[in-house]
């Protein structure tokens, strides 16, 4: 598990009128060390020419200087102008490489108007200083883009990657590699290469509808090469989704695959990434690795230069699944499931809240019965794993209008509860539900009364979310901020926020939304996020497990770290998913491809998280704090 930061201060390069031959966007940089200096080679769009037929806006490809925080750039000019018949109408997406000596840029050579797959191809710029263009050569004779090189030869060879057949999808990424330099722009050795495209392909697509583009440069470890690539989901519809994600490939043999991110881990997300000549769209077009962290340089909608990192550790062992034995199911999961005999559990136990007193960890579980009303059921267990103590009986149900059924036919109860210790009370939060539209409801109970199983002794709930709004998934901060008493709740698709003066119910109800997480379209946690247990604190921040659902409607589980001082900020989040369904028992069942935690009890360094799966039965899964925060490490 790993994260991703966009830097403070993107766009990094914005287009300018000073310059005509960038006025329209600067976009789409490859970042490249030329001595001490690190330089931005970038593509620069000019708006259309009005004396001049077509009216289109024209690509060059310019450079720019690095100040020392390299994020701030001057002294940008020009370096590769559309002047060759391959790329008189443009000089597109360039990839920069340092090889024996020679820099050598590689782009999308516009070579015919209107644009077509016919006069879309690749070629290169070759130059000695970054400053001068010594030549120029057309490389593929048939449709490419995203073309880049090995920074060393694999094997005595000269080795690059290229998409194939960008504007004829579908597409592929392909390796191809060279005895000397001139081959690469020989007709003769495309022809031959081109016989045999399947040998060529790096198989990474999931999907027919998939389209892939290869994004930067390659970057070497000593994992493998890095390649970060664009993957754009339902391409060619009004659903398009652009992402990024990377592969590792073997360093001997780059037509191996030895693993890749399981999906985007970044999309249109910022301001600057959704609004601009071509909203919504993001793409990879550079790389280093700088301090232990990868830089992932990429475009946003056509118009800017942006930079995002991600701690470069993090993501090889995400990739190469070193870390995947962290979260470990407990082997006799499911630790809770329905008991033959017993009618108020009859279609389901699940979604469990947890805390420890003494020491026993209580578990509250939400149990269907076999007329679809919801209650809370109790077990205990000593060790967070093994079921010790479990009642035939509720211990909260349904009492107020509020969660009582609103017709014969519809579900109705108290459903995943959510529990905190504050003094001496353990304050419930749970989804109260009529069968319409459900609402966030609390109820407490004194800590001696809970231990004493005095379970008359919980108060009267109070709804606490307005009408007519769905609004679920709550918890409360465990401790008062600023004097207020912060509650998490989920409207619609959102997690949001709400301070509240006191913890009197009675009076104190949420009226604002102060939205704090959202889904990331096209991403694991792309259809709705909410709330997963209550946040813990440590030194770092606090730490809040919230779960993610995909538009194929599987439950993910992520994390977040919030600010100590101010939890609204949220200082990392997860990139990919900590757990996700994998089991039997969390794959099939009432609603297959769920875990969805509602408790999580901390004993020493390990968190024990309790979750509801597949809608019909309760685990538990273990993991140690210091790797959680490891992995959200910016």
């Amino acid at each position: 598990m790993f994260t991703l930061t966009r830097s403070e201060h993107n766009p990094i390069l914005s287009p300018t009128k000073d310059h005509p031959w960038e006025a329209a966007a600067a976009f789409n940089g490859c970042p490249i060390i030329h001595g001490k200096d690190m330089y931005l080679v970038y593509r620069a769009m000019s708006e259309p020419q009005l004396l001049k037929e077509p009216h289109i806006r024209t690509s060059a490809i310019a450079k720019a200087l690095a100040e020392p925080d390299r994020r701030h750039f001057t002294d940008r000019k020009l370096l590769v102008r559309p002047d060759q018949p391959f790329d008189k109408f443009g000089c597109e997406d360039p990839r920069v490489t340092a090889f024996e000596g020679k820099y050598y840029i590689f782009y999308t050579g516009l070579g015919g108007y209107p644009f077509s797959a016919e006069n879309i191809k690749t070629a290169v710029a070759i130059s000695d200083d970054l400053n001068m263009i010594k030549e120029k050569h057309a490389i593929t004779p048939f449709n490419a883009k995203g073309i880049a090189m090995f920074p060393e030869r694999i094997n005595g060879k000269i080795g690059l990657l290229l998409t194939v057949n960008t504007d004829h999808p579908p597409s592929d990424i392909c390796y191809a590699e060279f005895d000397k330099i001139e081959d690469m722009w020989s007709s003769q050795y495309w022809e031959d290469w081109r016989k045999n495209l399947d040998a060529h392909k790096i198989h990474i697509r999931r999907l027919p509808s998939d389209h892939l583009e290869l994004g930067a440069p390659p970057v070497k470890t000593d994992k493998g090469w890095l390649v970060v690539y664009a993957h754009i989901q339902r391409y060619g519809t009004a659903d398009v989704t652009f992402g990024i994600e990377t592969i590792l490939l073997d360093l001997e043999n780059p037509r191996t695959v030895i693993g890749r991110t399981k999906g985007p881990f970044m999309v249109p997300d910022a301001y600057y990434e959704q609004v601009g000549q071509v909203p919504n769209v993001i793409f990879p077009s550079g790389a280093l690795i700088k301090n232990g962290r990868l830089e992932v340089y990429y475009g946003a909608t056509d118009t800017y230069c942006a930079v995002a990192t991600i701690p470069l550790d993090n993501l090889l062992k995400s990739i190469t699944g070193i870390e995947e034995k962290k979260i470990v199911r407990f082997p006799g999961n499911p630790i809770i499931a329905s008991r033959p005999g017993y009618s108020w559990e009859a279609k389901g136990t699940m979604n469990p809240a947890a805390v420890e007193l003494g020491d026993k960890i209580h578990i509250l579980y939400r149990a269907v019965s076999d007329e679809n009303v919801s209650t809370i059921g109790y077990a205990a267990s000593h060790d967070g794993l093994s079921i010790d103590e479990r009642l035939d009986k509720p211990i909260y149900f349904p009492r107020a209008v509020f969660e009582r059924r609103g017709n014969e036919k519809s579900n109705y109860g108290c459903e995943d509860p959510r529990i905190v210790k504050i003094g001496d009370r353990l304050y419930m939060s749970y989804t109260a539900y009529d069968g319409s539209t459900p609402r966030v409801a609390v109820s407490f109970i004194g800590e001696k009364e809970f231990l004493d199983k005095k379970w008359g002794a919980w108060t009267e709930p109070q709804v606490i979310t307005p009408p007519n709004i769905m609004d679920k998934d709550a918890t409360i901060l465990p401790e008062p901020v600023n004097g207020k008493y912060m509650v998490f709740h989920r409207v619609q698709e959102s997690v949001c926020a709400d301070f509240l003066n006191s913890l009197d119910f009675s009076k104190e109800k949420i009226n604002e939304c102060i939205e704090m997480l959202s889904p990331r379209r096209g991403m694991w946690d792309g259809g709705k996020v909410g709330i997963s247990a209550p946040p813990i604190k440590t030194r770092e921040g606090w730490l809040l497990l919230y779960h993610g659902v995909s538009w194929s409607t599987t439950y993910r589980i992520g994390a977040v770290l919030l600010d100590l001082e101010d939890p609204t900020v949220i200082k990392a989040r997860t990139a990919i998913p900590l757990f996700e369904p994998e089991a039997e028992y969390e794959r099939k069942g009432a609603m297959p491809n769920v875990v969805f935690p509602c408790g999580l009890v901390v004993r020493g360094n390990t968190a024990y998280i309790y979750y509801g799966a597949a809608d019909s039965v309760v685990g538990v899964a273990t993991v140690k704090v210091s790797a959680i925060l490891k992995m959200l490490e910016t």
